[in-house]
């Protein structure tokens, strides 16, 4: 946006020199009665009403995306840059054509004194300080319609040369180079019309480099934990260039996950192109994706599946077998738990053909609120008299019991033997977990081990 703020401040200045240089010519012109600083000044004057329309162009670009323009309005600038150039073309063919035409008649009767040269001088110097104006801007902020004014300013210098050059050449008798000079700019501004018409044309018909579309589909694939890049759009609208871009991930990836490669994709073309404003679509693949990972995702999203836990896969004479934990609704009875059970081993076998038999063992889903209101000793002293009854548990640490309407939230600390094995230690805490609730009705048990 303040790119094109100041193209506008660049343009009026233009505006503003190149119509004084229009009024200086046209009064300069009459009082000296010389023809040629007389049609220059029409041209200057012509080269206004351009600036002014590439003025209004710029500044209609400026205009924030709307209902109608969801990208915004930078293409207005291309089209001001297209008009402009179609006017420097006409122009370009005027003087071709008054040259060839003067060529073939009459020497002018009427010549032309120092008064015209004066004038011709003064709008030499409001187009070089145009052209240096312009072609500074260009380098800093670019723009196609700073681009068409900075070629009429190269116009202007090239015609009041022209005239100042004929008005000499005439004074000194040579008639014709006047006409010669005309003749020669008019073909090197008619080659800079087409091309900046072409340029600007294009633009409008969304043409992107197909060598910037390959650098942008590099630096996604480049770009960690993204599997494929699949469509690539590019468009540019004034200095900005739009992308869509599809990025396949893995299947297993959390949206949250995904929405963080998402950013780092844009981040690393934002740094190697500027200018850049980026829509990311990701697409799954489960291709070389882990058996246990496509289960666990297939299962979680089968309506009424609270939580899955502990998805196994093994292989047994060539056939591949599943087994995971399924959590549903604690109030639910057995009968409906089992459709869920299965429909979720239909799906996964309708999705993981080479998965012969899928085991699923149903657990009660309880939701652990985040706040607690308060502590309930009584279930802590219960709990303690149990763990007394263990032998292997050499210390009793913390026990936290948090009270939440009908819930009971209880975190456990204690020593167990520090040479007893894993597996034995998880038996006696599942144990312990499977006697506090039978004593202690609605509880969620987290049962936390440590080495003597």
């Amino acid at each position: 946006m303040e790119i094109f703020v100041q193209r506008t401040k660049v343009l009026q200045i233009s505006l503003i020199a190149i119509f004084s240089a229009f009024l200086v010519e046209l009064i300069f012109g009459l009082y000296s009665n010389s023809l040629g600083l007389v049609t220059d000044s029409i041209h200057a004057l012509l080269d206004s009403i351009v600036t002014l329309i590439l003025l209004l162009a710029a500044r209609l670009a400026i205009k924030p995306p709307d209902k109608e323009h969801t990208y915004g309005h930078g293409k207005i600038e291309s089209l001001g840059g297209l008009i402009g150039g179609i006017a420097i073309f006409l122009i370009a063919l005027f003087f071709i054509y008054e040259s060839i035409h003067r060529l073939q008649s009459p020497h002018p009767s009427i010549l032309p004194g120092l008064f015209a040269i004066v004038g011709g001088l003064y709008t030499i110097g409001i187009d070089i300080f145009r052209i240096f104006l312009l072609k500074k801007s260009i380098k800093k902020i670019g723009g196609t319609t700073l681009k068409a004014d900075f070629y009429h300013a190269f116009m202007d210098l090239g015609s009041t040369l022209v005239a100042i050059i004929g008005i000499i050449l005439v004074s000194y008798g040579f008639y014709n180079g006047d006409f010669i000079a005309a003749l020669v700019l008019g073909g090197l501004l008619a080659f800079l019309s087409l091309k900046l018409i072409y340029k600007t044309a294009q633009e409008l018909t969304d043409i992107i480099s197909p060598e910037l579309v390959n650098k942008v589909r590099e630096i996604v694939f480049s770009t960690e934990n993204v599997v494929d890049v699949g469509a690539v759009l590019m468009r540019k609208s004034g200095d900005t260039i739009f992308a869509d871009i599809t990025i396949t991930l893995r299947g297993d990836t959390s949206f949250d996950e995904a929405h963080e490669i998402s950013n780092r994709v844009e981040r690393n073309i934002k740094k190697e192109i500027e200018n850049m404003a980026i829509t990311i679509h990701f697409e799954p693949t489960w291709e070389n994706v882990p058996l246990d990972a496509k289960i666990f995702e297939i299962a979680k999203n089968i309506a009424g599946v609270k939580g899955v836990h502990n998805v196994i896969t093994h292989k047994s004479k060539g056939k591949t077998y599943s087994n995971l934990h399924l959590m549903v609704d604690r109030e639910m009875d057995l009968n409906s738990a089992h459709k869920i059970s299965e429909k979720v081993e239909e799906q996964i076998q309708k999705a993981i053909p080479e998965i012969e038999h899928v085991t699923i063992h149903l657990e009660p889903f309880l939701e652990i609120p985040e706040n607690f209101s308060r502590e309930d000793r009584i279930a802590e002293e219960k709990i303690e008299k149990i763990l007394e009854k263990y032998h292997e548990i050499k210390k009793i640490g913390r026990i936290v019991s948090l009270n939440f309407e009908n819930i009971l939230k209880i975190d456990i600390d204690c020593s167990f033997d520090r040479d007893l094995s894993i597996e034995k230690v998880h038996d006696l805490t599942s144990e312990i977990e499977h006697i506090i609730r039978l004593e202690i009705k609605n509880s969620v048990i987290t049962i936390h081990p440590e080495p003597d």
